[in-house]
């Protein structure tokens, strides 16, 4: 009687059969803090961040950040998808876009009162528009330093919650992973050409905890050792031999 390898066992020559099952994980800010044009303000402990610009024709800029150290090193991404609430707009649709941000910044205890779309004054190692960390280390270019490509764009219109996601965001996600000391996060830039277009998002200091910024990612984690296909492979050979 002839005992043939099936393609199955074949298969798992050049894949391992261990196949490795996808992970979920929804993970919320750690950082967050708006930057502010006119000068050294903040709003690292605030309830709201800002994109856009103002009536006055000011910019305002949202940092945002994740930790992903629960994410198993050497994995591969295949989904990541940023969530915020939109909580006040001076008008739109804007587009709102997150850009990788590429050095360390701050998010101390400046807190804006009322609405918080002045900002306050900076607190020491807060981020502010000229500074990563006010007053000692500076941004090497004004308003932060980031990749100028967008990792996402969405139209951001009446309040409610705004969803990033696709290959950028992805691709942003893997080099955190890959590299924990690179993971600066987004920074959100919303329409800059004209006044009027500024968006307030809430932040992970919200009150409502299911408006924080919240990242979701997917991922396949390294396949475990052992069971692999060469193994399947030489046990049919095996079984072969006895019969």
């Amino acid at each position: 009687m002839r005992t043939f390898v099936g393609v199955g066992v074949v298969a798992c020559v050049l894949v391992p059969c261990a196949a490795s099952v996808a992970d979920t994980q929804t993970f919320v800010a750690t950082r967050d803090n708006t930057i502010y044009s006119e000068g050294p303000f903040s709003n690292g402990a605030g309830i709201y961040m800002f994109a856009g610009m103002t009536a006055q024709n000011n910019r305002r800029r949202a940092l945002l950040t994740f930790d992903l150290s629960a994410i198993p090193a050497g994995s591969t991404i295949t989904s990541a998808t940023l969530r915020l609430h939109m909580s006040r707009s001076l008008g739109g649709p804007y587009p709102v876009s997150p850009h990788r941000v590429l050095a360390d910044w701050g998010s101390a205890g400046s807190d804006a009162t009322a609405n918080e779309g002045m900002g306050a004054p900076a607190q020491t190692n807060d981020a502010t528009w000229s500074h990563r960390f006010y007053s000692g280390t500076p941004w090497t270019t004004p308003g932060g330093d980031f990749v100028g490509a967008a990792s996402a764009t969405e139209l951001v219109d009446g309040v409610g919650a705004y969803f990033w996601s696709g290959a950028g965001m992805v691709a942003d996600v893997q080099a955190w992973v890959d590299g924990a000391s690179s993971n600066f996060g987004w920074i959100l830039l919303g329409e800059e050409g004209f006044g009027g277009t500024a968006k307030r998002f809430n932040t992970r200091e919200n009150g409502t905890a299911s408006t924080r910024p919240q990242l979701t990612v997917v991922w396949t984690p390294v396949p475990a050792p052992g069971a692999t296909g060469l193994g399947v492979l030489a046990a049919a050979f095996a079984a072969r031999r006895r019969r």
